[in-house]
């Protein structure tokens, strides 16, 4: 990194976390969840959830940046694993989505003022997907290795570009609420339902890659 400032080493750090992160994490293909999963909540409530898991999403994903290396060595687990495994979870999600029964409405507030959502499934696997930690791993790799020396530069501007990313989808899912009040309760439901069938699919479709990278398979 000789010759180069600072500023323009962390401005192009930022600028390629966010071009590469954001497409992967698609704050947009959340809020379907999260409204299918907030619909009986109050405002107050919705917003805490947002803000909770975006926070969680952030932590995961520095925490993996810093230590996700380490911890997949020490567990001996490989990125495919890791998306058989958000595969399966996104799809069990889906499945409860898809065929539930319609709650009554004192039964369904109940529940949603109980439910804990933010770590999972909004934060994990929803916003910090497998897709989104497998490129942070990935990039903690070249980090280490195309910079040797003054690499905590790069982490400084991978890290604010995460903020950015995460910033951005809180705003999204803050702004959800004003789509759930549109939809009413029907709504939300039959968005629920769509939108369950869709993660089954999504799921399927992480499990399947992550077993096809695993043997090596050629993709379809």
């Amino acid at each position: 990194m000789a010759g180069r400032s600072p500023i323009g080493v962390i401005g192009r750090a930022i600028i390629l976390t966010v071009g590469t992160l954001l497409p992967i994490m698609n704050p947009f293909s959340t809020i379907p969840l999260f409204l299918s999963l907030t619909g009986g909540m109050n405002p107050p409530r919705r917003n805490r959830e947002a803000r909770m898991a975006c926070l969680y999403a952030l932590a995961l994903l520095v925490g993996f940046l810093l230590l996700g290396e380490a911890i997949i060595d020490f567990f001996g687990i490989s990125v495919p694993g890791i998306r058989v495994a958000g595969g399966l979870i996104i799809t069990i999600i889906g499945a409860r989505m898809l065929f539930s029964a319609p709650a009554p409405k004192a039964a369904r507030e109940k529940m949603d003022s109980d439910a804990e959502i933010a770590f999972t499934p909004l934060a994990m696997p929803s916003l910090a997907g497998p897709g989104s930690l497998s490129v942070v791993i990935t990039a903690a790799s070249q980090i280490n290795a195309r910079n040797p020396q003054g690499y905590e530069l790069v982490y400084l501007g991978v890290i604010i570009g995460m903020v950015i990313v995460v910033g951005m989808a809180f705003v999204l899912l803050r702004a959800a609420g004003s789509l759930a009040r549109f939809l009413g309760p029907s709504g939300i439901d039959a968005l629920t339902r769509i939108f369950g069938f869709l993660l089954i699919a999504i799921g399927m479709q992480f499990l399947l890659t992550g077993v096809s990278d695993f043997f090596g398979l050629a993709h379809a």
